[in-house]
């Protein structure tokens, strides 16, 4: 059985088998937390790790202890360790094993720090599916976000507005962690009841984590102070022009391919279909290719050659003010960019 991680709450009982996965930290922390709690409730009371990331991990190490029943306890908690999910024919063999005839009185969690989609379908998280539950902890987008601090700040005794959920949101994108921390701060600090965004802007720090794809999504959208933001804050964390230009140019140079086509006719659906855009980001290039035409895109082709020569050296120019004029000509077009020198 499938489960996000704030369903596990609600579920009566325990499975014989859980796998706790993806690469969202504080979901997968407390979906084990939880878990254990609710182990040592129902007499599980003797623990034993195994860790399946650690080089030369022998796997019959897990099915000699099940096999073994304990000298202590009649209940027992197997918290197997499993790292980025690659675990071999032996690993899957023994899971697929364990999982067709689980030892009884024994609760198996098993944790895996990612969940794509070539590891859903392997045959050993099948298996765990059919026995046991499968918890999928990755990081909520767009409003599953807001819903996800608006629940958190109300289990909390926070009773926060629209404005407040929505600037926490944007403070700490991309980072559950640093939400986390900030609404137990806003709590500690105001106690109970009502949040507004006066309350937020006084006591969070920016915590957010940006990627080089939240500045594509941004700048493609047309919407100039996300754009700007993000890029200033890839800047901060260390990240590389060359790669941030990398990104900003594989998708202008596909706009620019499919405005060419639209204005020579072609329905703006068919294109899309054509360049095997993916559902997901369909709506977005749409809108982008309603926005701007051709020669838009075809002036920000000359845009990201302008910043690659800056950035290689063959121009004078600084690297960062070079892409954040980019970022504003791509969004807002060649007044802007103008302006973003300045």
């Amino acid at each position: 059985m499938r489960s996000r991680p704030d369903q596990l709450a609600g579920q009566r009982g325990l499975a014989p088998a859980y796998l706790v996965a993806g690469d969202e930290p504080l979901q997968q922390s407390e979906a084990v937390d939880l878990l254990r709690r609710r182990a040592r409730a129902e007499g599980y009371s003797e623990r034993e790790l195994f860790d399946a990331s650690a080089s030369g991990f022998d796997w019959r190490q897990l099915v000699a202890a099940g096999a073994s029943p304990s000298l202590f306890a009649e209940r027992r908690l197997f918290e197997l360790t499993l790292g980025s999910g690659g675990i071999g024919t032996p690993g899957a063999d023994a899971l697929v094993a364990y999982a067709d005839d689980p030892p009884p009185d024994v609760l198996l969690i098993a944790t895996c720090n990612a969940f794509d989609g070539k590891l859903r379908n392997t045959r050993w998280v099948k298996a765990l599916d059919r026995v046991g539950v499968v918890v999928d902890c990755q990081l909520p987008k767009g409003g599953a976000l807001s819903n996800w601090i608006r629940r958190r700040m109300q289990e909390r005794g926070l009773a926060p507005d629209g404005a407040a959920v929505e600037l926490l949101v944007d403070r700490v994108e991309g980072n559950l962690v640093a939400a986390a921390q900030e609404i137990d701060k806003l709590l500690l600090l105001h106690g109970s009841g009502p949040v507004s965004a006066d309350a937020v802007l006084r006591s969070v720090t920016d915590s957010a984590r940006y990627s080089v794809y939240d500045l594509v999504d941004a700048t493609v959208g047309g919407r100039l102070g996300r754009g700007l933001r993000v890029l200033d804050g890839l800047r901060a964390e260390g990240s590389a022009p060359a790669l941030v230009l990398w990104a900003l140019a594989r998708e202008v140079r596909q706009l620019c391919t499919m405005a060419r086509e639209v204005a020579a006719g072609q329905p703006p659906g068919r294109v899309l279909d054509a360049h095997r855009v993916w559902s997901t980001r369909k709506g977005l290039l749409g809108d982008a290719l309603r926005r701007a035409g051709h020669a838009h895109w075809s002036a920000g082709l000359r845009g990201c050659a302008r910043a690659d020569r800056v950035i290689k050296g063959r121009e004078r120019g600084e690297a960062w003010r070079a892409l954040r004029e980019l970022v504003a000509q791509l969004a807002g077009g060649p007044d802007l960019a103008r302006l973003a020198r300045h």
